[in-house]
C-alpha cells in the first residue's frame, strides 16, 4: 500500500527513533508498504519517520542510479536498526533532494565512505562498507533515523535562500506528483 510521505514541519521527522525488534508483528508488511511507497514516489531511499513511523527501518534501492554511479548498480537494502560505526575522512560534495523536501535539492557534503552494521529483514547481522553514492544515500536515510534532515548539512545562508519553499512545504501549497501527509493546519 502507497502511504502518505510526511513533509517538512511533521513533528516525527525531528525525532529520534526507537529501536525495532526484527520479529516485530507486522514488520515484513512495513517494509513492502516503504519500497512501494517509495518506489510510487520515483525516490530511492525511505526512511519509517517519513512515513511517520518513528521507528529505525529504512529500505534503499538506487539501482536506477547506475548508469551514473556503479556502484549503486544492484544495490537495494532493507535496514533494521543501521548505525554507522565508520565514516571516512575524505568527502563529497553532491547534489541531494528529499521526498519529504518536494522541489528542494540542495549540494550536500557527505563522507565518500561508510561502514554501517544492521540487521536485515530477516534479523541476520550484517556489516558492510559503501562508497560513492550509495554512501551518501545510507547517511541520508540513517540522519532521518536520528531526527535530522539534509537541510541541516547546508548553509545558512542556502537555507535562507529556500526558506519560502519551505514555508510552503509547511502550509502545504508544494505541488508534488506522490501523496503527502503535509502539517496540520
Amino acid at each position: 500500500m502507497i502511504l502518505p510521505i510526511y513533509t517538512y514541519g511533521q513533528p516525527v521527522l525531528r525525532e529520534k527513533a526507537i529501536p525495532v525488534d526484527e520479529r516485530e508483528p507486522g514488520l515484513k508488511q512495513l517494509i513492502d508498504d516503504m519500497f512501494e511507497t517509495m518506489y510510487g514516489a520515483d525516490g530511492v531511499g525511505l526512511a519509517a519517520p517519513q512515513i511517520g513511523r518513528p521507528v529505525r527501518l529504512l529500505v534503499i534501492d538506487a539501482d536506477p542510479l547506475s548508469e551514473d554511479y556503479p556502484e549503486c548498480r544492484l544495490f537495494k537494502r532493507v535496514m533494521v536498526n543501521p548505525e554507522i560505526i565508520e565514516k571516512s575522512l575524505e568527502t563529497a560534495a553532491l547534489e541531494e533532494g528529499c521526498l519529504s523536501f518536494p522541489g528542494i535539492h540542495e549540494k550536500v557534503v557527505r563522507a565518500f565512505r561508510v561502514r554501517v552494521r544492521y540487521q536485515d529483514e530477516n534479523g541476520a547481522s550484517k556489516e558492510e562498507t559503501f562508497e560513492g553514492f550509495a554512501a551518501r544515500v545510507v547517511q541520508h536515510e540513517c540522519e532521518h533515523l536520528d531526527g535530522e534532515v539534509f537541510i541541516d548539512s547546508i548553509s545558512p545562508i542556502r537555507r535562507q535562500l529556500n526558506k519560502s519553499k519551505l514555508n510552503a512545504i509547511i502550509k502545504g501549497t508544494t505541488t508534488c506528483a506522490y501523496r503527502v501527509k503535509p502539517v496540520k493546519k
